[in-house]
């Protein structure tokens, strides 16, 4: 069993289980989260029988980082390996504040949405993360964070994999990060983002956990988009946009409208006039991202990232039309930092696992 597994009530659970007093599992989990920097038992405040019972029957991470590159702008990404062997990445970003960092996490093992320009989508969807999973991840980013004298602010779900096809693991996993008694991250600093999965923009409004929404539109009209998101055929640009705004009406958030740059398919004039009638009278801001070269995408189209120039047009075209927009600073290019790059450089066989790495 392991710590990341539990919340307060099936850790209480497991501790009466083996006769001790389920008031000990609020203390311990409230202790671990503090102490995830530690490697293991010896920082949990608890009673001797109580210790020796959890260095026995329960482990501290089942995970380790199989691989590590750091960019020269500080941004560091981890391989972060699970103990079936596969392995799925995070990212951690100093903030502007020298004393913070952001970070992005996974929720799946690959990806089965096959957006063109991405590299997450290469070899589909292996598993979903389990709630622990996904949790741990966190806690390897809380430590890197630490090492680097700064602290974990805020995590998003932007990494590999769709969190609304893995919403229920995804929820549970926001429950132990966020909440003041475990991880405390804090409600409002999770951001979950989604290609536009429709019923699942719905139910995590409904799930009350005051997290942000981003939605990955990329292109404003359905032919763009189904070309390079396929979920649009399913979910096209007008459900997916409704979805949105009756998700920032249920939860109050303001939701990010991520749209990624790629030249001579999504930046023309034309394209900015139709997302700003899509973003008419909605109260959300967009985040135009230049695209992140991986190669070939499963098409075997090259896309390329716009000229500054033509993004400077695109963003004061939305601006001109009153879009709050911002450009999202580009981090870790040259470690290839783009969802799915360093997995897919790591990886050795079709299943998704790694090679076998020593525990750093």
């Amino acid at each position: 069993m392991n710590f990341c597994d539990h919340d307060c009530q099936s850790l209480a659970d497991t501790l009466e289980q083996a006769g001790f007093a389920r008031v000990h599992a609020a203390k311990l989990l409230r202790n671990f989260y503090d102490n995830a920097a530690s490697p293991d038992f010896s920082d949990l405040k608890c009673g001797t029988r109580l210790k020796a019972w959890l260095d026995r029957n329960m482990t501290w991470m089942q995970s380790h980082v199989a691989s590590r590159a750091q960019s020269a702008d500080a941004t560091v990404k981890l391989l972060v390996q699970f103990a079936d062997g596969q392995a799925a990445e995070a990212v951690l970003m100093p903030g502007y504040r020298a004393d913070r960092a952001a970070g992005c996490v996974s929720s799946q093992i690959g990806c089965a949405m096959g957006c063109d320009f991405c590299a997450s989508t290469h070899g589909g969807l292996a598993r979903d993360l389990t709630a622990g999973e996904i949790v741990e991840q966190f806690l390897h980013l809380k430590r890197e964070a630490i090492q680097m004298g700064r602290r974990l602010s805020s995590l998003v779900f932007m990494g590999m994999g769709e969190p609304m096809h893995n919403l229920d693991n995804v929820i549970a996993a926001i429950r132990r990060i966020a909440d003041p008694a475990m991880g405390a991250l804090g409600w409002r600093q999770v951001t979950v983002s989604t290609v536009g999965i429709v019923p699942g923009i719905d139910r995590l409004a409904d799930a009350g956990l005051n997290v942000h929404l981003a939605l990955s539109l990329h292109a404003p009209d359905d032919v763009t988009r189904s070309r390079i998101v396929p979920a649009n055929r399913r979910y096209p640009v007008k459900e997916v946009m409704a979805a949105a705004r009756r998700f920032a009406g249920k939860t109050g958030r303001v939701p990010t409208i991520e749209y990624c740059l790629l030249a001579g398919v999504n930046d023309s004039d034309e394209q900015a006039r139709l997302l700003a009638e899509c973003m008419a009278g909605f109260r959300a801001h967009v985040n135009l991202i230049p695209y992140n070269p991986i190669g070939l995408g499963l098409s075997g189209t090259a896309y390329r990232r716009p000229e500054m120039d033509r993004i400077n047009r695109f963003v004061a075209a939305l601006r001109a039309a009153g879009v709050v927009t911002h450009v999202r600073d580009t981090r870790g290019d040259d470690i290839s930092a783009a969802c799915g790059q360093l997995r897919h450089a790591v990886v050795k066989d079709p299943g998704g696992a790694v090679a076998p790495t020593s525990r750093k």
